[in-house]
């Protein structure tokens, strides 16, 4: 008699299969302020609070997710054309490799994608950590912001950028693996 085993419980999720986790810990000098890249084979990156993030720490609530940068910038406005574009985040594998959307603000890897406060109305900037073109932000988060809380990894996403072809190699060079991650963490 062979003996079955729940391969739900042994199989690797969505993301760990498809997805390289990088990080970049206390973003822009603040301390825990830690941010995810999840980077898909065909260059996309999720944008995701890591799990270490004080938003999602204490039992924390948000207030208000803002993707309004400024007075003449908002991630909300942002427009890509293409024959792929579509709802992108966790489908990611039906883009081709060497997909090049139309439009779409070019994002440095320091600039902010949203604004999150919390009920405690701490405020925390997240940012893309990678230089490329923003081709999506979750609207989602904000008609239900706990998804970012409860699934910060997957629905509760921030943004899906696109790195330039000939960057896609080079931009984790300045990102931590989960090891040195890792590591960081538990030194604090």
């Amino acid at each position: 008699c062979v003996e079955q085993t729940d391969t739900e419980a042994t199989a690797p999720s969505v993301i760990d299969r498809y997805y390289t986790r990088w990080f970049r810990a206390d973003m822009k000098g603040k301390p825990c302020e830690d941010h995810c890249i999840l980077q898909h084979s065909n260059r996309l990156c999720v944008i995701t609070l890591a799990e270490t993030h004080p938003i999602l720490q204490d039992g924390r609530a948000i207030k208000s997710i803002n993707y309004q940068i400024s007075n003449g910038c908002s991630r909300l406005n942002n427009k890509v054309s293409g024959k792929f574009c579509t709802s992108v985040a966790f489908h990611s594998s039906t883009w081709p490799v060497n997909y090049s959307p139309i439009g779409g603000q070019f994002l440095t890897d320091f600039a902010p994608l949203c604004r999150i406060t919390c009920t405690d109305e701490t405020e925390y900037t997240i940012y893309s950590c990678i230089r490329g073109r923003l081709l999506e932000v979750n609207e989602s988060i904000l008609e239900t912001p706990t998804l970012l809380l409860e699934k910060p990894s997957t629905e509760g996403y921030i943004a899906v950028i696109l790195p330039k072809f000939e960057e896609s190699k080079s931009i984790t060079e300045n990102l931590l693996s989960r090891e040195e991650f890792e590591s960081v963490v538990s030194k604090r």
